[in-house]
C-alpha cells in the first residue's frame, strides 16, 4: 500500500481499481426506479438512478477487498496441506487408542529401543537411565509414533546453530520447511523418553516468530544449558569417523553369542564408554559381561593403535579360562588374546586384549604408575570385594583423570553381578562425578523361591540331605546344586548320596524312561512305607521341617508337603545298615563336589554331561555362586550359611566361622536355578531368618589385616594411606596396627617421639618408606616373610628361606586324612596313609638341632623330598602331600628367587631340585631369621605361678591374648614343649592352636627384637667396657618383652646415649684405651680419670675442659673423635694440658694427634 500512495493519481486508481472483478464474474448494477422498487437490469424508460449511497458502499468495499489478494498456486497447496494435517491429527486421537490396545506390557517395552535414534546424537544410556524415572502422573509408557520424523528438525536447528549470521529470509525458510512437521512433532514431543529436553511444538511455533537476535539469545541459553548438564563434550566437537574392527567369528558362536543379554545392550555400553571416562556395568553371572565387554571395545577400536584392553579378575582361573574362551570366540591367535597371572603368562608384543589377575595389575602399576601401555581398564567381578580389586579401583579413580589431563585418555569398566554400585558411585572421594550405571538385565527363568516353615539351626547338613532325596525321587529331571559351608561337609555329604543311590557305571545302559523310574520308585517308596509303621513313633518329629503349605503345584503333587509322607526318608542314611537296607539303585544319582581346594582335573568333571540315566548333583561351596557356571541346575539347595576367615583386630587370632550369608549371595545362589528353564530354589531357613540377613557381605578389606596393602602403597609414594579413596575403607585401628607392625620391621621410618602431641598423631600415620620397606615391596609375599627374605643371604640360608616363605605362604601343603571314611576299605586306606604322612612328617624333622626348626623344618624336608622326586602326582599321594599346593610353592619359590635376584644381583640364587638339607649352623640362622620376621608371634611356655586352670597345662602365653594357646599335636614340636616358641598363626578350633611353630632361644630375643624389649639400667657388674674393635662402650643390660614383661636374659649391647656415656668415653680417652699412644702418659695424669664419674667433679675445672670440649662436637666414641682430628688437628690439646704437668707439654704437643 505505501509504494502505491506514492503514485501519480492514487486516488483515482484506487476507486477504478475495485471495478475490476476479483473472481472474475460480472457485478450485478442496482436500479433505484421512482416507485421505489428495485429491479436488476433496466426499467421500460430506460432511465439509470444511481442510488445516492453507492459511492460510501463502493468505499468499504474497496477498501475491503483492497487487502485481501488472490491465492497463488503455492499458497493453495500449503493450505490444502493443512486441511489434511488437520483431519489426520483429528484421527490420530483414535489410532493411539487402538494401538494402545495391542502395545507391549511396560516391562516388555524397557528392554527395547527405537533404531531411529541411531546417528543422531541421542544417547541411549541417558534416556535409559531416564525411561526409569517416570512421573507418577503418567499412564505407562507412549508410543511415539513418528519418532523418525523428528529427526529432520534436529538437523536444521543444528544448522542453525552453526551458522547464526544467516538472512532474515534464509531463516523464513527453514521455518517454512521445517513446518511441514510441525504438528507432527508436537506430539512427538510428548511422547519422548522423558530425557528429551527439546521444546513441543507450541516453543516451535513461537521460535518461527522470533527475530533473528531473540535466536541467538536462545542458543546462548540452550549453549549454557548443556554444559550445566554436565556433558563433558565441547560446545562444537569435531566429528571423527566410526572406527570398525571387522571380527570374523566362527557361525556357531555368533549364533550363541545373539542369545547373550548384554549383547543388546552393545549400543547403550559403547555411547556410556566413549561419553564418559568411567562407567559402571552391572549384570548377573551368565549375562556375558566377560566375554562380551571386551570384544565390543576391540571392534570400537580401542585396541587398534597402540594401546590394550586389560580385563583384571579376582581368580587365577579365571583369567586362563576366559582368556581362551574370547580368543576362541573372536577367532584369534592366544599372541592377540593373552593372560597374565601371578607364576605364568603369554603375554607378546601382538597382546591387544590382556586378562590378568589384579594383583598382577597392582605389580605393574608400581612400575608405570600411568599405566601407558592400556587404553582401556576392565575390573571384573568388582561385588566380590577383594581387597587388590578395592585398591585397584582408588587407584585407578585417581589415574584416569592424570591420564585425560595429559591428552593420553584412558576408559575404566567396573563390572559386577549384584546391584550394589553405590560404594562406587555415590562415593565422592572415589569419584566426583558418579559414573553412569548400566543394568544388563539377564533374560534368565523364573525360578521360584521356597522357604522352610522352621530353621535348622544346627543339623543342617541332614535338612539338606533329606531335601535332596526329596527332590531326587519325587521331582522330574534336572540338575541338583546344594550350598554348603566347607570340604569336609561336602565330602560327608556326597558320601550319604552315593550311599542312598548308588551309581554304576553298568546302570547306565538301562535306558529306562527317567519319569517311568521315578513314578515306579514313589510306588515302591509307599509300599515299603506302609510295611514299616511301626517305627513311626520313634522318629522325633521336631527334627523334621515340613515346607510351607503353598509351596506350588508341582511340590504338592510330588508329595512333598504331604503330612502322610512326613517320615519317609528322615533316617536315610544316618544308620549304615538301615541305610543299604533302602540304599535305591534303580534312580542313580550322579554325586560329584566342588570347593577351591579341589584338584582342577576334578572340578572340570562338574562341566560334563552326566552318565544316561543318572541326575547330577553337585554338592559345593560359595564357589558356584558367582566364579562357575554349572549348566543343567535346575534344582539349588541353599543352606543359607557361609564359611569366613575372620581376624581379631587386636590379637591377630583368625578363625574360620560359619555364619548366616547375605542376602545378595541368597539371590545369586537362587539365580544358579534358571540358566536353562525355569528352576526352584529350597531355602532351608524360613522367610523371617532370611528377612535379618545383611544386606550385602562385607568387603574383605574390613575382615583382614592390612599392612601388605599399605606396604605397597607406601611404595607407590602414597604416604598419607589414611586419605586414600577406598571404595570401603578399612577401619583406623588396622592402619594403625598395620604401620606399627612395618615400623618395628624397618621397613617404615619411626615417627618423631617429641613434639606436639597432634604433630605425632599426623606422623603416626605418614611414616615415609625405608630403603628396605622398598625392598620387601618388591617380593610378592606377606611384609613378615619378605623381612626374612632380606636377612636371608646370610651363611648361603637364601635357598632355604625361599622355600621355607614359599610353603608358608601357600596353605594347607598337606592332606587332610583325618575325614570320615564310608566304608571299611577306605578306613584302613585312610588309617595306612595317616601313618606314612606321621612317619614322613618325623623323618623330615629331623633330630637335635634341624628338630628345633621344628614345623618350618618338616615344610623345608617336604619341599626338598618333593622337589628331588620331580613333583609328580603319585609321590605327593604317596606321601600325604596335596599335588596342587606343591606345584605353587614351586612356582612360588622361581617368582621368589628371580626376585632376590633383582633386588640384590651379587646373590647368584638359583632354585636348585637337589637342594642338600642345611647343616646345624644353617638352622640356628634360620631360626634366627623366622624369630626377626615373625618376631610379635613370639609365645612362652605357661609357667607354674601362671597356672590358674589345670587345662593351661603344657599350653603358652603369647603378649596379646590372655587365654593360653597350644601347640597343634600334628606339630613335630608337640612333645618337645621348648620355653619360647614362634608360630605362624594361632587358629581357633574347639582350643586355639598354633600352626607353623619353631623353637628359639630366650638370649636371642633382646639381640633381635630390641624394638619388642624394654631395656633395665646398665648393670654395674661387670661394669661397663671400652671395645676396642668397634671403638664404643659396651654394657650388660636386663630386659623385658614388652607387654606381657617376660624377664629375659641380660644382654651385652652399647652403652645407652646421654652425659654419662661423655663421661665414660672421656675417662677411657684419658686411661689411653681409646688411643694407645697416650697410655704412656697415665702414670702422670695429675688426677685419676675415674674422678669424671664422680658426683662431684664438676669442681674440677679439667674434668669440665675434657667433658665440654667432648659433647659441644658429639663424641662418644672413637670414629666421631678421629673426623673432628682429621679437621681440627689441635682438637682436645689444650684440655689434655690441664691434665699434665707443664714439662710434658712440648711433648705431648708433638704427637698430636694421638693416631
Amino acid at each position: 500500500m505505501g509504494k502505491l500512495r506514492k503514485k501519480h493519481n492514487w486516488k483515482g486508481r484506487q476507486q477504478s481499481d475495485p471495478q475490476q472483478p476479483a473472481d472474475g464474474e460480472k457485478t450485478p448494477v442496482v436500479v433505484e426506479l421512482q416507485d421505489g422498487s428495485r429491479l436488476k437490469g433496466v426499467d421500460e424508460s430506460n432511465a439509470l438512478v444511481l442510488p445516492a449511497n453507492k459511492a460510501k458502499k463502493k468505499k468499504n468495499l474497496q477498501r475491503t477487498v483492497s487487502t485481501k489478494k488472490p491465492l497463488t498456486k503455492k499458497q493453495r497447496k500449503e493450505l490444502q496441506k493443512v486441511l489434511e494435517r488437520k483431519e489426520k491429527k483429528a484421527q490420530r486421537a483414535d489410532i493411539l487408542t487402538k494401538l494402545a490396545e495391542v502395545q507391549l506390557p511396560e516391562s516388555e517395552l524397557k528392554l527395547l529401543y527405537t533404531t531411529s535414534k541411531l546417528g543422531t546424537g541421542d544417547k541411549l544410556y541417558q534416556s535409559k537411565q531416564s525411561s526409569d524415572e517416570v512421573n507418577d502422573g503418567d499412564s505407562g509408557p507412549k508410543i511415539s509414533s513418528v519418532s523418525g520424523a523428528y529427526r529432520k528438525r534436529k538437523w536444521k536447528e543444528e544448522e542453525e546453530e552453526d551458522d547464526e549470521e544467516q538472512k532474515a529470509e534464509e531463516s523464513s525458510d527453514l521455518d517454512t520447511s521445517s513446518e511441514e512437521e510441525e504438528d507432527d512433532v508436537n506430539n512427538t514431543a510428548e511422547m519422548r523418553e522423558s530425557k528429551e529436553t527439546t521444546p513441543p511444538s507450541q516453543e516451535m511455533e513461537t521460535k518461527q516468530e522470533v527475530k533473528p537476535e531473540h535466536k541467538a539469545a536462545e542458543q546462548d541459553e540452550r549453549k549454557e544449558k548443556k554444559i550445566s548438564d554436565g556433558e563433558k563434550v565441547q560446545n562444537k566437537v569435531p566429528s571423527e569417523p566410526a572406527i570398525f574392527i571387522p571380527v570374523d567369528r566362527p557361525p556357531e558362536v555368533q549364533e550363541a553369542r545373539l542369545k547373550l543379554p548384554v549383547l543388546a545392550e552393545e549400543q547403550v555400553i559403547m555411547e556410556a564408554v566413549r561419553e564418559n571416562p568411567c562407567v559402571v556395568i552391572c549384570g548377573e553371572t551368565g549375562s556375558g559381561k566377560t566375554t562380551q565387554v571386551p570384544q565390543f571395545l576391540y571392534e570400537a577400536g580401542y585396541a587398534s593403535g597402540s594401546g590394550i584392553i586389560a580385563i583384571t579378575e579376582p581368580r587365577r582361573v579365571a583369567a586362563v579360562s576366559m582368556s581362551h574362551r574370547v580368543a576362541k570366540e573372536m577367532n584369534l591367535p592366544t599372541q592377540v588374546v593373552s593372560y597374565q597371572i601371578r607364576y605364568e603368562g603369554n603375554v607378546t608384543s601382538d597382546t591387544k586384549i590382556k586378562f590378568m589377575t589384579d594383583g598382577v595389575l597392582l605389580k605393574e602399576i608400581q612400575k608405570d604408575f600411568l599405566l601407558q601401555r592400556y587404553s582401556v581398564i576392565i575390573i571384573d567381578e568388582a561385588h566380590e570385594r577383594s581387597v587388590y580389586t578395592d585398591i585397584l579401583i582408588g587407584l585407578l579413580s585417581r589415574i584416569v583423570p592424570l591420564r585425560n589431563k595429559r591428552g593420553m585418555p584412558m576408559k575404566l569398566l567396573i563390572m559386577s553381578a549384584t546391584l550394589r554400585v553405590e560404594d562406587f558411585t555415590d562415593n565422592q572421594k572415589l569419584f566426583r562425578t558418579p559414573p553412569p550405571v548400566i543394568r544388563v538385565d539377564a533374560r534368565q527363568f523364573p525360578v521360584t523361591i521356597h522357604f522352610n516353615k522352621r530353621t535348622p539351626l544346627e543339623d543342617y547338613t541332614g535338612e539338606a540331605f533329606h531335601k535332596t532325596c526329596k527332590i531326587h525321587r519325587m521331582l522330574p529331571p534336572g540338575g541338583i546344586l546344594m550350598f554348603l559351608t566347607g570340604q569336609a561337609e561336602v565330602h560327608s555329604l556326597c558320601r550319604r548320596l552315593r550311599k542312598a543311590f548308588p551309581f554304576r557305571k553298568g546302570n547306565a545302559a538301562t535306558g529306562e524312561d527317567e519319569e517311568a523310574d521315578t513314578s515306579e520308585a514313589m510306588k515302591k517308596f509307599k509300599k515299603a512305607k506302609q510295611k514299616k509303621t511301626v517305627s513311626l513313633p520313634r522318629i522325633d518329629l521336631d527334627n523334621y521341617s515340613a515346607l510351607p503349605v503353598d509351596e506350588g503345584d508341582e511340590d504338592r503333587e510330588a508329595g512333598i508337603g504331604d503330612e502322610e509322607d512326613g517320615g519317609s526318608d528322615l533316617d536315610l542314611g544316618d544308620d549304615p545298615a538301615d541305610a543299604e537296607e533302602k540304599a535305591d539303585p534303580s534312580i542313580p544319582l550322579y554325586v560329584l563336589p566342588l570347593y577351591s581346594l579341589l584338584a582342577p582335573e576334578q572340578q572340570a568333571k562338574v562341566f560334563r554331561p552326566p552318565p544316561p540315566g543318572t541326575r547330577l548333583c553337585v554338592v559345593a561351596t560359595n564357589v558356584a555362586e558367582t566364579s562357575l557356571t554349572i549348566p543343567g541346575i535346575k534344582y539349588v539347595v541353599d543352606c543359607g550359611r557361609v564359611k569366613k576367615r575372620f581376624y581379631d583386630r587386636v590379637t591377630g587370632v583368625s578363625s574360620f566361622k560359619v555364619t548366616w550369608t547375605s542376602q545378595a549371595s541368597a539371590n545369586q545362589r537362587a539365580g544358579r536355578a534358571g540358566r536353562t528353564e525355569p528352576g526352584h530354589c529350597y531355602r532351608l531357613y524360613s522367610s523371617a531368618v532370611f528377612g535379618d540377613f545383611s544386606q550385602f557381605s562385607e568387603a574383605e578389606i574390613t575382615r583382614r589385616p592390612v599392612e601388605d596393602l599399605v606396604l605397597q602403597m607406601k611404595d607407590l609414594n602414597i604416604e598419607k594411606v589414611i586419605n586414600f579413596p577406598f571404595p570401603t575403607s578399612p577401619s583406623a585401628e588396622a592402619l594403625v596396627a598395620a604401620e606399627e607392625l612395618l615400623i618395628s620391621l624397618g621397613a617404615l621410618e619411626e615417627p618423631p617421639r617429641t613434639g606436639r602431641v597432634k604433630e605425632m598423631q599426623r606422623a603416626r600415620l605418614s611414616c615415609p618408606i625405608t630403603p628396605l620397606g622398598r625392598a620387601m615391596a618388591s617380593f610378592p609375599v606377606a611384609p613378615r616373610y619378605a623381612k626374612m627374605l632380606a636377612l636371608g643371604k646370610q651363611q648361603d640360608c637364601l635357598p632355604y628361606v625361599i622355600a621355607v616363605v614359599a610353603a608358608m605362604t601357600v596353605r594347607e601343603i598337606f592332606e587332610d586324612l583325618d575325614r570320615p571314611a564310608c566304608s571299611e576299605d577306605e578306613s584302613s586306606k585312610l588309617t595306612q596313609r595317616r601313618a606314612r604322612l606321621t612317619q614322613m612328617r618325623r623323618l623330615w624333622a629331623g633330630q637335635g638341632a634341624s628338630l628345633q626348626l621344628g614345623d618350618l623344618m618338616v615344610m623345608l624336608g617336604a619341599v626338598g623330598a618333593c622337589e628331588f622326586a620331580g613333583c609328580t602326582p603319585k609321590f605327593c599321594e604317596d606321601n600325604g602331600l596335596r599335588y596342587k599346593a606343591m606345584v605353587e610353592i614351586r612356582r612360588l619359590r622361581g617368582q621368589l628367587t628371580n626376585a632376590v635376584n633383582a633386588v640384590c644381583p651379587e646373590v647368584g640364587v638359583f632354585v636348585d631340585p637337589k637342594m642338600t638339607p642345611p647343616t646345624e649352623h644353617q638352622v640356628v640362622c634360620l631360626r634366627q631369621i623366622v624369630l626377626a620376621g615373625l618376631g610379635d608371634h613370639l609365645a612362652r611356655r605357661v609357667q607354674m605361678e601362671d597356672m590358674l586352670d589345670p587345662k593351661w597345662r603344657n599350653g603358652y602365653k603369647t603378649p596379646l591374648i590372655d587365654d593360653p594357646v597350644f601347640i597343634h599335636p600334628s606339630s613335630a614340636l608337640f612333645k618337645t614343649l621348648p620355653e619360647f616358641i614362634i608360630y605362624q598363626e594361632i587358629m581357633e578350633t574347639s582350643k586355639m592352636y598354633m600352626r607353623g611353630v619353631s623353637a628359639v632361644e630366650a638370649e636371642w630375643v633382646p639381640k633381635l627384637l630390641p624394638q619388642y624389649c624394654h631395656f633395665g639400667p646398665p648393670q654395674e657388674s661387670p661394669s661397663p667396657w671400652f671395645c676396642s674393635s668397634t671403638g664404643t662402650i659396651r654394657c650388660h643390660r636386663l630386659s623385658t618383652f614388652f607387654r606381657v614383661g617376660w624377664q629375659l636374659p641380660a644382654l651385652e649391647m652399647e652403652y645407652p646415649e646421654g652425659l654419662e656415656r661423655y663421661k665414660l668415653f672421656a675417662r677411657f680417652l684419658l686411661e689411653g684405651q681409646v688411643c694407645p699412644k697416650l697410655k704412656k702418659y697415665t702414670s702422670h695424669l695429675l688426677s685419676n680419670p675415674s674422678i669424671m664419674l664422680k658426683s662431684w667433679a664438676k669442681l674440677q675445672p679439667r674434668t669440665e675442659a675434657v667433658l665440654g670440649a667432648l659433647v659441644s662436637k658429639r663424641i662418644d666414641h672413637r670414629e666421631a673423635l678421629l673426623s673432628v682430628w682429621k679437621t681440627e688437628d689441635k682438637f682436645l690439646l689444650s684440655a689434655y694440658y690441664q691434665w699434665l704437668p707443664e714439662a710434658m707439654h712440648q711433648e705431648v704437643a708433638k704427637i698430636w694427634p694421638p693416631l
